[in-house]
């Protein structure tokens, strides 16, 4: 099966800080297949890692590549690609 990927630019105010890190982190976790995470044309890390996902430095308005493979890859992409695209800030 290929690999599947989405590009999405982060929607965050202050970018993948704690809080939005956290949740994405989570919900890659919870996602039940390998899912990883690039800066740009960055090294990707492992998504369900808070600690990999906030070393990756992402602000509002840069891009993040996300990839996964599995049976479930395209609905869990969507997912977390709407997660990322959404202001979390927004709500607090």
């Amino acid at each position: 099966m290929p690999v599947i990927t989405r590009t999405v630019r982060i929607g965050s105010s202050h970018g993948l800080h704690a809080r939005p890190a956290k949740l994405f982190a989570q919900a890659a976790k919870d996602a039940g297949i390998p899912v990883t995470i690039a800066k740009d044309a960055g090294a990707p890390v492992n998504a369900a890692s808070i600690l990999g996902v906030i070393a990756l430095g992402i602000e509002q308005g840069d891009y993040a590549t996300l990839s996964a493979d599995g049976d479930s890859a395209e609905a869990v992409l969507d997912t977390l690609a709407e997660l990322l695209a959404t202001d979390h800030d927004a709500e607090a």
